[in-house]
Parts: C-alpha cells; sequence; structure tokens
C-alpha cells in the first residue's frame, strides 16, 4: 500500500453531495487543506493568482466547530464578497480560537467546474486526531 503524502485533501464518492477529506501533521494545516478541497470541488485554482488578502478570528470551540466555523466563512465570503481563498494559513489564538489568514482572489477570475456550496452538512462530520497527525471528513451541501 502506497503511503500518502503528510498533507493532502480528496473529493470522496457521495450520492448527491459533495464529500471531502483533508490530513495534516497538525490541526491548523488540516484546516487550511479541507478549505482548499472545499475549493477545489467547485472551481479551477491552477493557472490562477490571489490577487487580495483577508484575516478572520474564529471563536473558540471544538475542533470539530472551529472546521465547520471555517467552512462556513468560505461559503459566506463567496455569496457575500465573490472571493475564494486560495492560499490558507491557520494559526492559533488566544482562548483556544484560529487567526486565518487568506490570499483571496475575485470570483470572476476563476472557471466554474462544480456545484457550488451551500452550507456545511453535521451529519457525518468528522475532525480528529490519528497517529499520523490530523484528518477531517465533511459532507457540503451543493
Amino acid at each position: 500500500m502506497e503511503r500518502r503524502p503528510a498533507y493532502g485533501h480528496r473529493r470522496v464518492p457521495h450520492t448527491a453531495d459533495v464529500r471531502i477529506e483533508a490530513w495534516a501533521p497538525d490541526r491548523e494545516g488540516c484546516l487550511a487543506e479541507a478549505v482548499t478541497a472545499l475549493v477545489e470541488t467547485f472551481v479551477e485554482t491552477a493557472d490562477v493568482r490571489p490577487d487580495g488578502e483577508a484575516t478572520i478570528d474564529l471563536p473558540p470551540g471544538d475542533d470539530e466547530d472551529l472546521l465547520v466555523g471555517l467552512l462556513d466563512e468560505v461559503i459566506f465570503r463567496l455569496e457575500t464578497e465573490g472571493t475564494l481563498p486560495l492560499v490558507t494559513e491557520v494559526a492559533p489564538a488566544d482562548a483556544g480560537g484560529l487567526r486565518v489568514r487568506w490570499r483571496t482572489v475575485d470570483t470572476e477570475a476563476v472557471e466554474l467546474v462544480g456545484a457550488v456550496p451551500k452550507a456545511v452538512s453535521l451529519h457525518a462530520l468528522r475532525f480528529t486526531r490519528t497517529d499520523d497527525g490530523w484528518c477531517c471528513a465533511v459532507t457540503v451541501d451543493v
């Protein structure tokens, strides 16, 4: 069996919605991979360069709440600002929250290749520490 890279993400089959998995050696890296996985489910990003930046602070919460909050923020900014993160950096913040820095692009600069996400489902949500690091799995309503 081939060993997977330390950081990564993938889309997995799902009957009606989109299901993504992400993994990394640390919690923050796993969260960043989940954002990339979400964006890549519906736009082509290979030849696109960021043209903006955004920083957000997520309040303290359990790991699953932070994952959902972060992915919900991607969907919110897509709907309200027409921007998408191309590069995500996640760092711990005071009292258990997160500071997230995105290098962003306007949605007009990317090609749509899949169904646009509407919400993060709590059904079968998983975000855990493993022997190899951290992994998560999320279903996204489209």
